[in-house]
């Protein structure tokens, strides 16, 4: 059976910059957009031929705001996939859009290209905080354009919210949460407002403008997993959430651990057993891949006894969390230290055992860089115990090799 593998395709291009994005992200760029099509055809036809063997089942195109790239070159980069690749016919292939930046029209040429999944970035339904954070659209712009998707047969929306935004408060957040729910998505990402250094809101912030403190954001979450599980949306990860059959393919393979390629100046790769990302720069990506340059910005094999750390750091972002012999098989490591402290989070509320797998509540979601860190300790302190033995021509244990 072939290699499951997905692909993103990273558009930097943006009407506006929204002042909490640390994504790489450009406006005011629109003359290079023809260049970087180039650019990113001529990278899709290189690399096709380096995954035969591979079947490629998600294909996601990221931004930026994908959607202002304009549906001709984004039909022409799945055209391409499709000839380079091998696309399995039932492949999951999502747009990320802005509200403003779509019409029936173009939603329509999408969905004949084979787009099957869009992905709106709504972040709120209130006009202040849209405005806060100098989102380019309001939310009768996102009730029309779920109305455009719906007309051009797209049976799976995906609507991203962002809760603790300034000015913001429990009843506000809840507020944004039920119009959205009226919206019927199939499915929602909902994420916690975090200030990345250098940003305007980070400048906005440090100047004295307040946010929703720590506790405030955390009744927002837990309210909020409540409320979208009363109306059938399972979370499935810290921040997403979907009806049954609906859960992000493509955001999984991520979570996972699985194989993805990715194209543009910024975008990652896991494939090979390598991972791999390239340079956060588009002139330097365009000249580049056109004119025969260096685009890798970093290298590095990842042996199979370190995926164990991604194991754990990825796994119990999800609600499936992390299973003791699958971790005992994949990586010949011992999982009693883990878990005498896994159940110490049960004992908590933060973590929860089903037979052999444990994953966090979302309690403990809301600390889970705390307890993932800890769990990241432990292991290392067992691994290098194990190196030590070894060293010293002490026993194996626990049937580890």
């Amino acid at each position: 059976m072939a290699e499951k593998l997905g692909i993103y395709v990273h558009i930097p291009f943006c009407r506006s910059k929204c002042d909490y994005c640390d994504f790489y992200s450009l406006a005011g760029q629109e003359s290079r957009m023809d260049d970087y099509q180039k650019a990113l055809i001529a990278h899709i036809k290189e690399t096709g031929p380096l995954t035969r063997g591979c079947q490629v089942d998600t294909v996601y195109f990221g931004g930026g705001t994908p959607s202002y790239f304009g549906e001709k070159r984004l039909r022409e980069l799945l055209r391409t996939i499709a000839k380079r690749f091998d696309l399995s016919k039932d492949a999951e292939v999502t747009v990320e859009c802005n509200p403003d930046s779509v019409d029936l029209k173009m939603l329509q040429s999408l969905r004949r290209a084979g787009v099957n999944r869009l992905s709106l970035g709504v972040q709120s339904a209130n006009p202040c905080e849209l405005s806060s954070l100098h989102r380019p659209h309001d939310f009768e712009q996102v009730k029309a354009a779920v109305q455009a998707a719906r007309k051009a047969k797209f049976k799976n929306l995906s609507l991203d919210l962002i809760y603790g935004l300034p000015g913001q408060d429990l009843a506000g957040w809840k507020d944004t949460v039920e119009q959205v729910l009226a919206q019927e998505p199939e499915h929602l990402s909902c994420y916690g407002l975090k200030v990345e250094p250098g940003t305007l809101l980070d400048y906005r912030v440090s100047r004295g403008e307040k946010l929703p403190d720590d506790d405030a954001q955390a009744d927002m979450y837990l309210w909020m997993v409540e409320r979208l599980g009363e109306a059938g949306y399972r979370q499935y990860e810290i921040s997403n959430f979907a009806r049954a059959g609906f859960q992000s393919r493509h955001n999984l393979k991520y979570w996972m651990g699985r194989s993805y390629v990715g194209f543009g100046p910024g975008a990652h790769s896991d494939f090979g057993g390598r991972r791999y990302s390239f340079v956060r720069d588009l002139e330097k990506y365009i000249s580049g891949v056109l004119g025969g340059g260096m685009v890798i910005d970093e290298s590095e094999l990842i042996p199979q006894r370190e995926r164990g750390s991604e194991y754990l750091m990825l796994r119990l972002r999800t609600t499936r969390g992390i299973e003791e012999w699958e971790y005992r098989r994949e990586f010949f490591m011992n999982f009693d230290p883990l878990e005498q402290k896994l159940e110490e989070y049960e004992r908590q509320g933060w973590a929860e055992r089903h037979d052999r797998r444990w994953n966090l509540t979302p309690k403990g979601f809301l600390v889970s860089n705390q307890l993932i860190g800890e769990l990241l300790s432990i292991q290392e302190e067992a691994t290098l115990e194990k190196t030590l033995r070894l060293k010293e021509g002490g026993p194996e244990q626990n049937g580890e090799n």
